[in-house]
C-alpha cells in the first residue's frame, strides 16, 4: 500500500455545466493519482431515466470528457466517470464511450484500455427474482416492490458499488465509463484497491463527490483534491479564492443525508458520527475518526422510472392584490371548470398549479407562506395524449381570468398570460423504484467490457 493516494475531482456533475479550466489545470499540475467525476443525479428528476435521454448538452459533456481524458493520459493515471450521461443507462455509457473513442482519434492518443460498465437491469429479471421469493424492499417509506409497480416502470438501473470499478481496474482499464454508480463509490474504488481502509476510502468519496461544493465561498464547477492516508483524509481547494475549511468540509459530509452522520452504499454504511476535523493550512482540512460497517446482506439500490403521460405547460402572472389574496379560490374555480368537462383528476389526466411567489418551490412544505405582490402560476397538465393535455392545460389556465370572486365587479386585471399558447413539455415520468435488491455477488447485474482504444 502506498503512503498516500490523491484524487482530483473537477466537477460534481460532469456535463451539467462545463468544468472551470483554471482550477482544473492547477489540480492536474499537482500530479494526482486519478481523475474521477460523477456524471449523474436523481436531482434532475425521473424524466431523463424514464425516456432514456440525457439532460446535459452533449457539447458540454464532450468538453468535460476531453479535459479529463487528455490530462489523465498525459499523467498516465486512471480516469473514472460514473453515472454516465446523467442517468447511467446503457445508452449513456455507450454515448460516453463513443465520445472517448472520437477524442482519442482526434488527438492521436497512444493506445489505452477503455472499460465500459453497464448497470441497466432487465425488468423481467427483477420480476423473475420476485417470483422466486426475493423481496425488493422500498427506501424512504416506500412499500416493498410489487409486480404492478414494476409493470409501469420503463427503465431500471442498479446503483453499483465499488466492486465493478475495482474489477475493471484489475483488468487493466485506464479509462472507465460506468453506468449508474454511487457517487462516493467511484472515488472510493481506486483507494480501496490500493489497500486503504474502507472507512477512509468511502469518506474520501463522500467529500469529493460534489467537488468544490466542499469548499467556501461557494463556487460551482471548480476542482478540489482529496488525499487519503492510512487513517486520514485531507481535502484541498484548487481555486485560489476557495478554501476547504472545517465548516465547509463537515457541512458537505452532512449534505443530502436523511441522517447527517451516515452514508449508505452498496454493502455497508459509512459512520461519520465521531469524525474530527482539523484545519491544517489555509485551504486544506484533515479528517479522521470515520468508521465503516458491512451489512449482513449485500444489497444494491435500484432506481426506476416510468412514463405517466404527455405534458403541457402554460404560464400566467397575477398582480391584482385582491386576486392574490384569494388565489386559492381562483385556482379552485379553474380546477372546477376542468372537472366539469373531464371529471376528477386520475388516470385520465392530472392538473397541477405551481404558485411561484408563495410556495412554488417547496409546495406544502413551505413554512413561510407570505404572498408576494405578484405571483407566477405555472399550470401543468399531464394526460395520455398530448392533444388532451393541451386542451386541459388551456382550460385550466384561461379560467384563471373568469374566477367569480366576491366583490369583483370588473373584468380586467385578474391575470396576464406570458404568452397565449400552451407549451409542449417533455413527457411526464414518475419515480417508480427507489428500492434495494439483495445480491449473492456484487457483480451480478453488471457487465464489464474492456477494449484497446487507439491506433
Amino acid at each position: 500500500m502506498p503512503q498516500s493516494l490523491s484524487i482530483l475531482s473537477p466537477t460534481g456533475h460532469l456535463g451539467f455545466t462545463p468544468i472551470e479550466r483554471g482550477s482544473f489545470d492547477l489540480g492536474v499540475a499537482r500530479g494526482p493519482d486519478a481523475i474521477v467525476a460523477d456524471s449523474g443525479s436523481c436531482d434532475i428528476g425521473p424524466q431523463p431515466l424514464g425516456a432514456d435521454e440525457h439532460c446535459s448538452p452533449e457539447e458540454w459533456q464532450r468538453h468535460d470528457l476531453e479535459l479529463m481524458l487528455l490530462a489523465a493520459r498525459r499523467l498516465g493515471v486512471p480516469m473514472i466517470v460514473g453515472s454516465a450521461s446523467d442517468t447511467g443507462t446503457n445508452r449513456g455509457v455507450d454515448q460516453y464511450a463513443r465520445i472517448i473513442r472520437a477524442l482519442a482519434r482526434q488527438h492521436g492518443l497512444e493506445p489505452f484500455r477503455l472499460a465500459t460498465i453497464h448497470s441497466e437491469v432487465d425488468r423481467e429479471e427483477v420480476a423473475r427474482r420476485m417470483k422466486d421469493g426475493m423481496r425488493v424492499e422500498g427506501l424512504d417509506g416506500r412499500a416493498e416492490l410489487t409486480a404492478e409497480v414494476l409493470g409501469r416502470t420503463d427503465r431500471v438501473v442498479a446503483v453499483m458499488g465499488v466492486a465493478p470499478i475495482i474489477e475493471a481496474l484489475d483488468q487493466g482499464a485506464e479509462v472507465i465509463i460506468a453506468g449508474r454508480s454511487s457517487d462516493s463509490c467511484i472515488f472510493a474504488a481506486p483507494a480501496i484497491r490500493a489497500g486503504f481502509s474502507e472507512a477512509s476510502s468511502y469518506y474520501l468519496g463522500k467529500v469529493l463527490e460534489c467537488a468544490s461544493f466542499a469548499a467556501e465561498p461557494f463556487m460551482g464547477k471548480e476542482s478540489i483534491i482529496g488525499t487519503v492516508t492510512a487513517d486520514a483524509v485531507s481535502v484541498t481547494a484548487m481555486h485560489p479564492g476557495q478554501r476547504c475549511t472545517v465548516a465547509s468540509v463537515s457541512s458537505h459530509a452532512m449534505y443530502e443525508r436523511a441522517n447527517p452522520f451516515f452514508e449508505h452504499v452498496a454493502g455497508g454504511v459509512l459512520d461519520m458520527t465521531h469524525c474530527r476535523y482539523e484545519q491544517v493550512d489555509d485551504r486544506t482540512t484533515r479528517v479522521t475518526g470515520f468508521e465503516f460497517r458491512h451489512d449482513a446482506v449485500y444489497r444494491i439500490k435500484l432506481e426506476g422510472a416510468g412514463k405517466v403521460g404527455e405534458r403541457a405547460v402554460s404560464i400566467a402572472g397575477i398582480r391584482d392584490p385582491y386576486t392574490i389574496k384569494h388565489i386559492d379560490a381562483v385556482i379552485a374555480w379553474a380546477q372546477g371548470k376542468v372537472e366539469e368537462r373531464w371529471g376528477e383528476p386520475g388516470v385520465r389526466y392530472q392538473l397541477y398549479y405551481h404558485v411561484y411567489g408563495r410556495d412554488g418551490v417547496m409546495g406544502p412544505l413551505e413554512p413561510l407562506r407570505a404572498t408576494a405582490h405578484e405571483l407566477c402560476l405555472v399550470v401543468e397538465a399531464v394526460a395520455p395524449r398530448w392533444e388532451d393535455a393541451e386542451v386541459i392545460c388551456a382550460l385550466g389556465t384561461r379560467n384563471l381570468f373568469y374566477a367569480r370572486l366576491p366583490e369583483v365587479k370588473g373584468t380586467a386585471g385578474t391575470a396576464a398570460l406570458m404568452m397565449d399558447e400552451v407549451l409542449r413539455g417533455k413527457p411526464g415520468s414518475d419515480w417508480t423504484l427507489n428500492h434495494v435488491m439483495p445480491l449473492d455477488d456484487p457483480l451480478e447485474p453488471i457487465t464489464i467490457a474492456v477494449e484497446v482504444v487507439g491506433p
